[in-house]
């Protein structure tokens, strides 16, 4: 294997590391009574090398943004003949929950969408910064829908589409984060996950052979 190869291997188990062991003391000890230094050393590496993988404590809440929206936006750019706009969206959003990155699994994805959720309830800091991510991720996904659309939704309209459907997403899944996670077997919260978030898009798809959406002026 190549010295940069073997590289990233090794650099790929410290961020998993650093993720884990995150996960493990939030649900444990708490998000705010858990510092850097505590993460650091459950994960045996230095505080130094864990600002080379992560710029603050709740940036671990985040690790996948990135990837998910280019999920959504090749979803998008590789739609099919015949398919409306609804349908392309929330295909775009099925493919964007579907690719947390290589790095995360189901289990610990989904005990950190969990731990985002709930802490985003009590910190400022988690809380701006998943409404800063789930803005610039909706602005990005509608300018792309109306590219792929655009005799059939303006801006506007791309944009309304897309806030109206990750909305329901997102409250639904407020909800059911309710509850503490600690315990809870990631694999269940995973299904729990892609269950209510399937619910939920369940109407917007029945309807979505039978919707017109048309330009916005």
């Amino acid at each position: 294997m190549p010295p940069s190869a073997l590289r990233d291997r090794k650099r790929e188990r410290t961020r998993r590391a650093l993720l884990q062991a995150a996960v493990e003391l939030f649900e444990g000890r708490g998000y705010e009574e858990t510092t850097v230094a505590d993460i650091a050393a459950a994960a045996d590496v230095g505080t130094r090398t864990f600002f080379n993988y992560f710029a603050s404590k709740e940036e671990l809440l985040f690790p996948a943004q990135d990837e998910r929206v280019r999920a959504a936006v090749a979803a998008i750019a590789s739609r099919r003949p015949g398919e409306r706009p609804v349908e392309v969206l929330l295909r775009a959003l099925r493919a964007a929950g579907d690719n947390p990155g290589e790095h995360l699994v189901d289990d610990l994805n989904a005990r950190i969408a969990a731990l985002r959720a709930q802490v985003s309830r009590t910190v400022p800091a988690v809380s701006g910064r998943a409404a800063h991510a789930q803005l610039v991720a909706q602005r990005e996904i509608a300018r792309q829908l109306h590219t792929a659309f655009p005799a059939e939704l303006d801006e506007v309209g791309a944009a309304a589409l897309v806030g109206a459907v990750v909305g329901a997403v997102s409250g639904a899944l407020t909800v059911l984060f309710q509850s503490p996670v600690a315990g809870v077997d990631g694999e269940r919260l995973h299904r729990q996950i892609h269950e209510t978030t399937s619910r939920v898009l369940q109407p917007w798809l029945a309807s979505s052979t039978k919707m017109q959406v048309g330009p916005m002026h």
